[in-house]
């Protein structure tokens, strides 16, 4: 490619790139909770992320660093998400609650700390609870 259109591609990528870490900042600061602030952020910041690191490919033309940015294309791409999912899994497994618009199901009217069950914990089932004779009495399983 000429320098001239290299300079444009690199520049738009980079624009772009900044624009969508620029959502991502938008969405920290504005989002009401922890679970849509994650949401956006790990989005948004993975996409300005990998468009700065394609602009940085584009820029260096090919060889060795090309190869590197490749490389850090995938660990951000398989990093990002996975830390922003542990990150809000860890949270809702600690009971931290989610924001509800006042005067819908589960908003203004819900208990602090009640939730539902989703996935791994609305399959256990019921679990057993200690009988009359203490927690390791092996007529109810405790």
């Amino acid at each position: 490619m000429t320098g001239t259109l290299v300079t444009l591609v690199v520049t738009f990528l980079v624009a772009l790139g900044v624009g969508f870490v620029g959502v991502a900042a938008v969405g920290l600061v504005r989002l009401p909770d922890l679970y849509t602030r994650a949401h956006a952020t790990s989005k948004s910041d993975t996409l300005g992320t990998l468009l700065g690191l394609a602009a940085v490919a584009v820029a260096f033309g090919g060889g060795q660093p090309t190869v590197k940015t490749a490389l850090l294309f995938v660990f951000v791409l398989l990093t990002g998400p996975t830390a922003a999912h542990a990150i809000t899994r860890a949270a809702y497994d600690r009971g931290v609650d989610g924001w509800t618009r006042p005067g819908t199901p589960g908003g203004a009217t819900a208990q602090p700390g009640s939730r539902v069950q989703h996935g791994h914990e609305a399959n256990r089932g019921p679990q057993a609870q200690p009988g009359p004779d203490g927690p390791n009495d092996p007529d109810d399983g405790g």
